[in-house]
């Protein structure tokens, strides 16, 4: 990375600066994740390297300006991963994961990443379904939060009846919120059955592009577009590739 953004580098590198590097680091993070979904070990292997690529350019660039490097990010990371693991580098003992995961707050309030809210330190460039399971989380944790399931099954059928409603009226900034209500909901019914969201959508929609896929090749197989072909033969393709 230093030979990069020497004097006799890539032009293109010395050109970064960490703003115009934000897409990549978001970009390389969602690759890793595809990788991880699809189980490929070797490009699981690959597009962690692509994202610690990342972490070194910028690093790279905090060293240029004299503020930090490589060494003082793993040490840092690693002070914090001892001080918030006193159950396995001191004498503090935990039995459950609950109990981790409440001293693991305590130590972020004394580290003064919590100061005024519990919801504090939840990015808001997050995913919105994830920064959702997050906050609910979080609320969670100090008693606000639904009993069972089945209550928050109810309370979906009270927000579909407010939308349904909101349809009716056709007015847009009240229909938006109350399907902004809904996604709200099935977040927490996720939450509640210990199903990541944003991972549930992110499968979800590969699957709709792989049986999307299915349908445009059996049109290309028949000597047809998608326009030549009725809804109906769209369907019993799709249901075709369901079975796959």
């Amino acid at each position: 990375m230093s030979s990069l953004r020497s004097e006799n580098g890539c032009p293109w590198d010395k050109e970064q600066t960490a703003e115009s590097l934000k897409p990549f680091l978001v970009e390389e993070t969602y690759e890793a994740l595809e990788a991880i979904d699809e189980g490929d070990p070797e490009k699981i292997k690959e597009e962690l390297g692509d994202l610690l690529f990342q972490i070194v350019f910028h690093c790279q660039l905090a060293k240029e300006r004299g503020e930090f490097d490589m060494n003082d990010v793993i040490k840092n990371i690693g002070y914090k991963m001892i001080s918030r693991h006193p159950h396995v580098f001191c004498k503090e003992k935990f039995e459950t994961s609950e109990e981790v995961s409440k001293q693991w707050d305590e130590r972020k309030k004394e580290e003064g990443k919590i100061k005024e809210s519990i919801l504090e330190g939840i990015p808001k460039e997050l995913p919105s379904l994830l920064r959702a399971h997050k906050l609910q989380a979080r609320a969670a944790k100090v008693g606000f939060d639904w009993q069972r399931v089945e209550d928050v099954m109810e309370k979906l059928e009270e927000e579909l009846r407010e939308f349904r409603s909101a349809l009716k009226s056709k007015e847009q900034k009240e229909i938006e919120d109350e399907l902004g209500d809904i996604f709200f909901v099935l977040v927490n019914i996720s939450r509640f059955v210990g199903v990541n969201p944003d991972d549930a959508l992110r499968k979800t929609i590969s699957k709709f592009i792989s049986r999307f896929r299915y349908i445009e090749m059996k049109a290309r197989d028949a000597g047809k577009t998608l326009d030549d072909m009725t809804l109906e033969e769209m369907d019993a393709l799709w249901d075709e590739a369901k079975k796959k």
